[in-house]
């Protein structure tokens, strides 16, 4: 493909550290220093993707805000990406422009969601992403940028600034970046890709409207009933009527939900039916109006088994898994699914 001329303006400075200053006035960064975006880089990232730098990748719902191949790579560059992260950030953009996602509910909301992005397939091994040991933390390259990279985007290009559209009452650090791998290699179950009606040999990103994650510890028994019954408090402090919310499974929990031969159905059906509670108790606590409901009614947590997304990930040791709440409660905001489209370099 012919080398396609960048549209966006050109700034000239005196060296890095004043590129840097400049876009930290600007707004322009996360509060974190960037990488300034060369036209080469820039290239650099438009070239693996064969994408020409106008080309529409989608368009904010809401607001109605542009986003083009080259302010994507632009971002990715600014980020700290390396230019074969580039198909995921393009896939998770994707995504995130579906209505069903809800875009700019989710990023001028109070609740403070963050982008959570589960990377499946074998590009998640070949880039490197991080599925194991400290999934959600620091220390890995593509899992760092490729999130950060999503959030520059969304602040940079359709405006979700905090303190201006951006209305947070608290957020939490997955606003700064939040990526990972499913750890597929561990799991005994079929991957979540694939579970969405994606071949197991492509790679393909879901996108969640993740709140901050409570941890799940459990070291008493490894008995499946009593692992998942440590489940309750952490789904029940989510609410009631929860059309998903997402079950992050370590890998000890895991294998010994594979040594009793439970399966993910299983698993779903026991936190489903585990986590109902009276309509009474829901009013006591703040969670349900008066009379919305007889009090004797038992109602759940989650609306049905198959809204309750289960995901392996973690460390090899410790028995601590988590439970991610979604924003509007997994309705006003759905999670999507996008196939990622690799390079044919």
């Amino acid at each position: 493909m012919a080398t396609q001329p960048l549209t966006s303006d050109r700034l000239e400075f005196d060296d890095e550290s004043e590129a840097i200053e400049y876009y930290f006035e600007q707004g322009w960064t996360d509060g974190l220093p960037v990488v300034p975006p060369t036209t080469d880089k820039v290239r650099k990232f438009l070239e693996w993707s064969e994408l020409a730098p106008s080309e529409i990748l989608g368009t904010e719902p809401t607001k109605g805000m542009v986003i083009t191949a080259e302010k994507v790579a632009i971002n990715c560059v600014m980020a700290g990406c390396k230019p074969e992260y580039f198909p995921v950030v393009l896939a998770a953009v994707d995504a995130i422009c579906e209505p069903q996602f809800n875009l700019h509910a989710i990023t001028a909301s109070t609740m403070g969601a963050a982008v959570l992005m589960v990377v499946n397939g074998p590009i998640s091994g070949e880039l490197e992403i991080n599925s194991g040991v400290s999934v959600f933390g620091p220390g890995n390259r593509a899992n760092a940028t490729i999130g950060r990279a999503l959030r520059l985007v969304i602040s940079n290009v359709t405006g979700a600034v905090p303190g201006v559209l951006d209305k947070a009452t608290l957020g939490h650090a997955g606003k700064y970046t939040w990526c990972i791998a499913e750890a597929e290699d561990v799991s005994p179950w079929r991957p979540l890709h694939v579970e969405r009606g994606v071949s197991l040999d492509e790679g393909a990103v879901t996108v969640f409207a993740g709140l901050s994650p409570t941890q799940v510890d459990f070291h008493a028994s490894t008995d499946p009933e009593a692992i998942l019954t440590r489940f309750s408090d952490a789904m029940f402090a989510t609410g009631h009527g929860k059309g998903e919310v997402v079950i992050v499974l370590c890998p000890e929990h895991v294998g010994h939900l594979k040594a009793a031969g439970w399966s993910k159905k299983q698993v779903r059906e026991f936190l489903f039916e585990t986590t109902h509670r009276k309509a009474s108790e829901w009013v006591r606590l703040g969670a349900m109006r008066d009379g919305e409901i007889d009090g004797d009614e038992n109602v759940p947590v989650a609306l049905s088994p198959e809204s309750i997304t289960i995901i392996v990930a973690g460390g090899p040791a410790g028995a601590f898994s988590a439970v991610v709440p979604l924003w509007g409660g997994g309705t006003n905001s759905r999670s999507v699914t996008k196939k990622i489209k690799e390079s044919s370099r």
